[in-house]
C-alpha cells in the first residue's frame, strides 16, 4: 500500500483507506499492470494509441477511447461513457501497452468502436462517487434480507454502484437457475435506482472479495491472476499429492489454481518414468510398483509374495528391466539392479538440540533428602554463630 491514506496511523497501527483496492493514487490497486513501454519513445510520424484501460471496483476493467486527446496518466480519475449516464473509474494503463492488452484479451483494436472518456473527474463527480460507494455495504445487507425473505437460493456477494449513482449492479452466485423478476422489482422499490443482476462463478466471487490463502499470501485471483483455467484432480495425482479436499480446495470451494503452476514440469519429468501400473517379470517372481519419487528419480517395487519388502530402483534400471521383458527375457531378480549406498555414521543421527539430551524431559526429577538438607542448614547456622 503506497498511498498516503494507507500509511501508518496512531500508535503504529495501520490506518487503512477502506477503499478495498480502489484508492485514487493507484498505490494499492488489484490486478495492476506494469507499463514496461513507458520509457520508450514512439517512432517518428506515429500517433500514440488512443485506447485507455480504466479500472472500476475490484478487478473490473474496460477499455475506452480518448477521443478528446486528454493528457491522462496512471492514477487519474476519469468520467467514462456508460448506459445510462456516466461512470467513474481510475486509469490503470495508457499508451501502446493498451494495444497489447487488447490483443491479448481479443478485443477489437479499432479504437473508434470503444466507448469514450468524457473528461477528467471533477471534485463534484468524486464527491458523488464516494457518497454512493459508502452506501454499498448497507445496500448489500438490505438486499440479502430481501432475497432471504423471498426464499431464493442465491448469495449476493458484492454490490457496485455506478459513478453517478444512476445504476447499481448486484453480483450473486447460485448453483441453480434463479427467478429474480420479483426480486428486481423489490430492489427498485427499495433503492429507487436502476437494477442490474450479474451472476458470477465461485472463483470470480473469491477474486472480487479477496482474502489470504493457506500459503499465507493474498489470493492469486485477486492480485494478479486474470484467467481461470479448469483444474482437475489428475493434476494432484501427477504431483503425488494426497486427495484431501480440505487441503486441495481454496476459499472458493474449488480446486486451487496453483495446482496447475508446476504441472507441466511434473509431466515433463514423468516422461522418463514407466507407467505406475507396469509390472516387471523376473525369474524370482512378478513385481509391481509401490511408490515413486519424481525429484530423486527413484521407484520402489515389491514381489507379489513379499508385499512388505520394497526394493529401491533407479528409473534407468527399471527401464532396462522393462526393455528386457519386451524382448521376452527375464532377469534373475531385482536384487541384481540394487545399488549399495554407503551412509556415514554421522549422517545417521544428528543432535539438533546440541549438547543436551533428547530424553532429558523423560527423566523424573530427583527429590532431595530432607535429612541432608536439615543437617546442612544446621551446620551453616553453627558456622555463622562461631
Amino acid at each position: 500500500m503506497g498511498c498516503t491514506s494507507c500509511a501508518t496511523g496512531a500508535n503504529g497501527q495501520p490506518r487503512g483507506c477502506k477503499n478495498n483496492g480502489t484508492c485514487g493514487s493507484d498505490g494499492c490497486n488489484k490486478l495492476t499492470v506494469f507499463d514496461w513501454l513507458s520509457n520508450m519513445s514512439l517512432p517518428g510520424n506515429t500517433e500514440p494509441f488512443k485506447g485507455v484501460e480504466v479500472r472500476f471496483k475490484n478487478g473490473r476493467k474496460h477499455f475506452y477511447r480518448n477521443s478528446e486527446n486528454l493528457s491522462l496518466s496512471i492514477g487519474d480519475v476519469v468520467a467514462t461513457e456508460a448506459s445510462p449516464g456516466h461512470d467513474i473509474g481510475i486509469v490503470t494503463l495508457t499508451g501502446e501497452l493498451v494495444r497489447v492488452q487488447m490483443k491479448k484479451k481479443k478485443q477489437p483494436l479499432n479504437s473508434e468502436e470503444l466507448p469514450k472518456i468524457y473528461r477528467k473527474a471533477s471534485q463534484k463527480d468524486i464527491d458523488i462517487w464516494q457518497k454512493v460507494r459508502n452506501k454499498e455495504e448497507s445496500v448489500q445487507k438490505q438486499s440479502r434480507e430481501i432475497a432471504m425473505a423471498q426464499g431464493l437460493q442465491m448469495k449476493i456477494s458484492d454490490v457496485e454502484f455506478q459513478g453517478d449513482g444512476s445504476k447499481v449492479i448486484f453480483y450473486y452466485t447460485a448453483e441453480e437457475r434463479v427467478d429474480f423478476r420479483q426480486l428486481i422489482k423489490d430492489f427498485a422499490r427499495a433503492f429507487s435506482t436502476r437494477i442490474e443482476m450479474k451472476q458470477v462463478g465461485f472463483r470470480q466471487e473469491a477474486a472480487r472479495l479477496g482474502g489470504v490463502g493457506s500459503c499465507g499470501r493474498e489470493l492469486c485471483c485477486s492480485t494478479w491472476l486474470t484467467d481461470f483455467r479448469s483444474v482437475n484432480t489428475s493434476a494432484a495425482r501427477y504431483q503425488q499429492l494426497s486427495l484431501n479436499p480440505q487441503k486441495l480446495a481454496g476459499q472458493c470451494g474449488k480446486l486451487k489454481c496453483c495446482l496447475n503452476y508446476e504441472l507441466d514440469t511434473y509431466l515433463e519429468a514423468l516422461e522418463e518414468f514407466p507407467r505406475t501400473d507396469v509390472k516387471i517379470f523376473t525369474e524370482k517372481g512378478k513385481a509391481q510398483c509401490q511408490k515413486i519419487d519424481i525429484f530423486k528419480g527413484l521407484m520402489w517395487f515389491s514381489y507379489e509374495h513379499e508385499g512388505m519388502h520394497w526394493h529401491e530402483l533407479k528409473v534407468e534400471r527399471v527401464n532396462e528391466i522393462v526393455a528386457l521383458n519386451k524382448k521376452g527375457k527375464k532377469p534373475a531378480s531385482l536384487e541384481e539392479f540394487l545399488e549399495e549406498k554407503h551412509i556415514p555414521d554421522t549422517a545417521l543421527f544428528n543432535d539438533v538440540v546440541g549438547q543436551d539430551s533428547l530424553t532429558r524431559f523423560d527423566k523424573p526429577k530427583r527429590r532431595r533428602n530432607k535429612r541432608k538438607n536439615k543437617k546442612r542448614n544446621r551446620n551453616r547456622n553453627q558456622n555463622r554463630n562461631a
